[in-house]
């Protein structure tokens, strides 16, 4: 399609004109509005920003499609403005070989609503006891460069160390999953008063803490490149401040639910507000917020979570942990971090765009929204009420009674509108380019 967006704020900043023509940004001034075929989009009170890249996804498929798909949760993806997103691993089958990787890019090339990069698994079965194919899936069609056991740690330090070694010789990363299992068995919610309270089995912050401290190391003993995953805590964000203080190759990355969610949330024990690691207090959000402003913690990824209505709808200490994320993030971003001055908009797309395509190797989002670029790119209008969720499979939503606002306008993915006006383009007139 050609597009010419008049008059948006481009990352919040001057107002300009942006156009798409042939799937990249093109000179504004290049188009004829009196030809046919050129649409132009009223950008007035909008804020443009790079498409949305999410490192941290669960599409569930193949294996869990009651939870989500790779359509359904591309569509949701789309409609919080995301342009691109990396897969987790833990389906059933796991995705630790060449033939489940490729799998889940071929449907996400189906789907055409973003860019579907799969991650593959550190070790086979998500069992942490040998090394998956890595190799066999940073070859494959899907060129897999991330690698994580998510929802498991890689607790075994000569694993981990192999698997450091092993990515740093292609450019890899792995994704850790920082969790201690002999200090988290059977914990439930944050350790502290109120799990004693409650009567529920704590999860202390000791247990993620130690791990990132273990494996800071060992990335600068391996030269490898390590993500943390899903950082919780403020003893975490010192260690992690610390690592990148010494040169060490790390990244990390918090949630919108961390950045805005406590732990009070479980005091009526709602098991939608139960997910790993457990929100924590009040202190850790503040530090989480502090770390993203100043670059310590590189991006925000939404750890979208999907669970069947069963899964969620039980008692507490029986319920899966996880949160729905892609179509609020930028609704809580802009809460948590825009309203109270830690980001301006320019900092929103780098923590929700060019950092995380970086640490994926994840082409396209090195130069946004400049001509010549790819044409990924989200319309907001900040004033405007968050519509909710509209597009997931799953309905374990933490945000129910949270007022959000930033309504997703227009989404654009490689010139392709997947959102138009407010609303998703539907899968039939995305398959005949109608729209």
């Amino acid at each position: 399609m050609t597009l010419l967006i008049k008059g948006a704020a481009v990352m919040g900043g001057d107002t300009a004109d942006l156009a798409i023509k042939d799937g990249v940004f093109v000179d504004p001034t290049s188009l004829d509005t009196k030809k046919a075929g050129v649409e132009v989009i009223d950008g007035s009170g909008l804020i443009a920003l790079p498409g949305l890249v999410d490192l941290h996804t669960h599409l569930r498929q193949p294996g869990m499609e009651q939870a989500e798909t790779v359509l359904t949760g591309s569509q949701a993806a789309a409609a919080g403005g995301f342009t691109a997103v990396f897969a987790m691993a833990n389906t059933q089958p796991v995705a630790d070989q060449v033939g489940v990787t490729d799998l889940v890019h071929r449907l996400g090339e189906e789907a055409r609503y973003v860019t579907v990069r799969p991650i593959g698994a550190v070790t086979k079965g998500l069992a942490g006891d040998e090394l998956a194919s890595i190799a066999g899936m940073a070859g494959g069609t899907a060129r897999v460069r991330v690698f994580s056991d998510d929802g498991h740690c890689v607790a075994d330090a000569q694993m981990m160390r192999r698997a450091l070694e092993y990515v740093s010789t292609f450019g890899g990363v792995i994704a850790q999953h920082a969790q201690e299992p002999r200090l988290t068995d059977g914990a439930q919610m944050n350790e502290g008063a109120l799990s004693s309270r409650l009567g529920l089995a704590g999860w202390p912050a000791v247990a993620e803490e130690a791990i990132i401290a273990r494996d800071v190391l060992l990335a600068e003993h391996t030269g490898g490149r390590l993500h943390i995953c899903h950082v919780s805590t403020a003893g975490s964000v010192d260690i992690v401040r610390r690592a990148k203080e010494r040169g060490i190759d790390v990244t990390a990355e918090a949630t919108p639910h961390h950045l805005l969610l406590t732990e009070d949330l479980t005091a009526d024990y709602n098991p939608v507000f139960k997910v790993n690691p457990p929100l924590r207090r009040d202190s850790d959000v503040q530090a989480l917020r502090e770390a993203v402003a100043d670059g310590t913690i590189d991006i925000v990824a939404t750890d979208h979570a999907p669970h069947p209505t069963e899964s969620k709808d039980c008692a507490f200490d029986e319920a899966a942990f996880g949160m729905l994320g892609l179509e609020t993030a930028l609704g809580v971003v802009q809460k948590a971090l825009v309203e109270p001055g830690h980001l301006d908009w320019a900092g929103v797309a780098r923590v929700l765009s060019t950092a995380p395509a970086h640490i994926g190797s994840l082409d396209g989002y090195d130069q946004p929204l400049s001509v010549g670029a790819p044409a990924h790119l989200v319309l907001v209008d900040p004033q405007a009420a968050h519509p909710g969720m509209r597009y997931t499979r799953s309905d374990n939503n933490p945000y129910r009674t949270v007022d959000l606002t930033g309504h997703v306008m227009w989404t654009v993915h490689s010139g392709l509108v997947t959102v138009r006006d407010g609303e998703l383009v539907s899968a039939e007139k995305l398959g005949s380019g109608q729209a």
